[in-house]
C-alpha cells in the first residue's frame, strides 16, 4: 500500500515529461523550416490593398530566413552550403530588384507575408507601377524601418511630403531606392505592422481606397477564395490576369469565349523535400478542353489504352507524354504551342504533328536519343487517314517486310550522299500494330529497338507521382529534356538573373499535368532536384 503514492507520483512525473516533450516537439514543428511544406493557404492580408485590375500579384507566406533554413534542412550534407547560398542569392537579389537591401534594411524586423503587385501605367512599360507590402514582427520594427528608409533617401537629396489620407500618414517624394535613380515613392504604415511602399502617391492612394471595399480588391475576389480552398497548401500564392500571361509568366495568351470575362490564374508554390510543386487553377467561363474524355466509359477506355501503351513501350525516354484527344487539344489556340512542343520535336518531320491532329483517342509520345516513338489505339487513327496530308508533304507510304512482319513505311526521295544526282528513299516514319495498340516511329532502327520491350520506369514513375490519372495532358521530362526547356522559359531566366547564377544545377526532372473541370483548368508542375551521387 505504501508503494502506491510513490507510483502515482512517478506516473505524474512521466506524464508531465511526456507532455512537455510533446509540446516542445509541436512548437519546433510549427516554427521550424519544414513547416513551409504544410502551410495552409489563407486569403493574404495584403490582398485588401491590391486592386482587382492588377495584372500580377505574388504573396509569399514566409519571412526572409525561412526559405534559407528550409534549403539547409532538406539539402544533402555535401550540397548544404551551396543550396543555402543559392537561396540567399535569390532572396537578396529579389529585394535588390525592388531597391531594398535585405541585410541592412529588412532582416531585423521582417515577418511572414510579403507581397508584390504589378500594374500597367498608361504610357509606361508593363509593371512600371507597383505596390510592395511588408509585414513586421512588431510595430517598432516597422516604424524604425520607415524612419531610416526616408532618412537615408532624404540625405540623398529627396524632398519629402508628409500628409494624411483616409486617416493614415503618408510620406511621399522623389526618392532613390538602393542602386537606382530617383523615382516617385510613397509609403504608409497600416495597423502598425504593415508597411506599404508604392511607386508614387497615386498608386498608394488607390491601394488605400480599394482596401475599404471588398468588391474592388483581390481579397474579395471569388475565384481567389475558390482557388485557396481548392489548392489547400502552399508557401506562395500567385494571382495573374491574362495581360500578365505572356510578358511575365511566359504563357500563351488565353482569350475567354465570353469577351466580358477576363481569364484569371490562381497558383501556389509548394516545396516538398527536394521538389518544388506548382499548382494552379485557371478560371475561364467555359472549359477549353471540354471535348476531352470526362467520366465513365471513355475514361476507363483511355486508362486501358494507356496501360497497354506503357507496358509495350521499349527503351528509356528522355521525355514521355500521354495526351487524350490531342486533336481537340491542338484546336485550342492557347494549348497549341505546348502540344506542338510535345509532339513535334526538332527534326521529327511532319508525321508526329499530323498524327496528333487527327487522333481523337490516346496518344503516347516518347523521345529518346534513338528518335521519337508514338503509340495510339490500333483502331484509330489508321495510316489511311494520314495518306493525303503526308503526300502533300512529299511522303509516300509503302509496305515493308521487317523480321517477317509487314510494316507501313513513309519515305521521301533524297540525294544519295557521294553519288552525284542519284536518288534514294529516306525513311521518315513507320506504322506497326502490336498487341492491341499501334506504334509509330521515326526510323527502322527504332522499330527493332522498340521490339526489345525494355522498361521506362523513370518517366513512368514521374507520371504516376503527379497523381492526375484523368488529366488529358501529362508530360514527364528527364534532365536532358527539362534543362533546355526551362532555360528558355522567361520566368526562369528572370529568376536566374535575380539570383546572379544558374538555377538548373542539380535539376533531375520536370513533370506537368493539365486537367479541365467545369469552368476551370487545374494544372500541376513539379521540378525535382537530384541528390548527389554516393562515393
Amino acid at each position: 500500500m505504501k508503494g502506491r503514492p510513490f507510483l502515482a507520483v512517478l506516473l505524474m512525473v512521466a506524464l508531465l515529461a511526456l507532455g512537455l516533450g510533446w509540446g516542445g516537439w509541436w512548437l519546433l514543428w510549427k516554427r521550424g523550416p519544414m513547416q513551409l511544406q504544410h502551410h495552409t493557404l489563407t486569403i493574404p492580408r495584403a490582398a485588401r490593398f491590391v486592386p482587382r485590375q492588377a495584372p500580377l500579384s505574388l504573396f509569399i507566406f514566409s519571412d526572409g530566413e525561412q526559405p534559407v533554413d528550409y534549403a539547409r534542412a532538406v539539402a544533402p550534407l555535401r550540397q548544404r552550403e551551396g543550396a543555402t547560398k543559392a537561396v540567399e542569392r535569390l532572396r537578396d537579389g529579389a529585394f535588390a530588384a525592388a531597391g531594398l537591401n535585405y541585410h541592412d534594411e529588412l532582416a531585423g524586423w521582417l515577418a511572414p507575408e510579403i507581397s508584390l503587385s504589378l500594374f500597367d501605367a498608361p504610357g509606361h512599360e508593363p509593371g512600371s507601377s507597383w505596390l510592395l507590402v511588408l509585414s513586421s514582427k512588431d510595430e517598432e520594427g516597422a516604424r524604425r524601418f520607415l524612419q531610416r528608409f526616408w532618412q537615408s533617401r532624404s540625405l540623398a537629396g529627396s524632398g519629402l511630403q508628409i500628409s494624411q489620407y483616409r486617416g493614415m500618414g503618408l510620406i511621399s517624394g522623389r526618392g532613390a531606392l538602393v542602386g537606382r535613380d530617383p523615382v516617385p515613392l510613397a509609403t504608409a504604415l497600416v495597423q502598425d505592422d504593415l508597411v506599404l511602399i508604392a511607386s508614387g502617391r497615386t498608386t498608394l492612394e488607390r491601394a488605400l481606397d480599394v482596401s475599404q471595399i471588398d468588391a474592388l480588391n483581390e481579397a474579395g475576389l471569388a475565384p481567389l477564395k475558390e482557388g485557396v480552398e481548392q489548392l489547400g497548401e502552399g508557401m506562395a500564392l500567385l494571382v495573374a490576369r491574362s495581360e500578365a500571361f505572356s510578358p511575365w509568366l511566359g504563357l500563351p495568351n488565353i482569350q475567354s469565349p465570353d469577351a466580358s470575362v477576363d481569364p484569371l490564374l490562381v497558383g501556389t508554390l509548394h516545396p516538398n523535400g527536394r521538389q518544388l510543386e506548382f499548382q494552379g487553377v485557371l478560371h475561364v467561363d467555359e472549359a477549353p478542353m471540354s471535348s476531352s474524355p470526362e467520366t465513365g466509359a471513355p475514361v476507363r477506355d483511355a486508362l486501358a489504352t494507356e496501360t497497354l501503351l506503357l507496358k509495350g513501350l521499349g527503351g528509356e525516354s528522355q521525355s514521355l507524354a500521354l495526351l487524350r484527344n490531342p486533336a481537340a487539344l491542338l484546336a485550342q489556340p492557347w494549348l497549341k504551342p505546348l502540344v506542338q512542343a510535345i509532339t513535334s520535336p526538332p527534326g521529327s518531320g511532319p508525321l508526329p504533328l499530323q498524327l496528333a491532329g487527327v487522333d481523337p483517342g490516346v496518344l503516347l509520345v516518347s523521345q529518346a536519343p534513338e528518335g521519337w516513338l508514338l503509340g495510339t489505339s490500333q483502331q484509330t487513327p489508321r495510316p489511311e487517314a494520314l495518306e493525303a496530308p503526308l503526300a502533300a508533304e512529299g511522303l509516300i507510304d509503302a509496305p515493308l517486310e521487317v523480321d517477317g512482319e509487314t510494316v507501313t513505311v513513309w519515305t521521301r526521295l533524297g540525294a544519295r550522299q557521294g553519288a552525284g544526282d542519284q536518288l534514294q528513299a529516306v525513311v521518315s516514319g513507320w506504322w506497326r500494330p502490336l498487341d492491341g495498340v499501334a506504334w509509330w516511329g521515326g526510323n527502322l532502327a527504332l522499330l527493332r529497338h522498340q521490339s526489345a520491350g525494355r522498361s521506362v520506369l523513370a518517366r513512368q514513375q514521374q507520371l504516376e507521382d503527379l497523381d492526375r490519372p484523368e488529366a488529358p495532358l501529362r508530360w514527364a521530362l528527364g534532365e536532358e529534356a527539362a534543362t533546355p526547356l526551362l532555360m528558355h522559359w522567361s520566368p526562369w531566366t528572370r529568376l536566374t538573373t535575380v539570383a546572379g547564377g544558374p538555377l538548373a544545377k542539380g535539376l533531375e526532372s520536370l513533370s506537368l499535368a493539365l486537367e479541365p473541370a467545369d469552368s476551370t483548368v487545374r494544372w500541376t508542375a513539379r521540378i525535382a532536384f537530384a541528390a548527389p551521387p554516393h562515393g
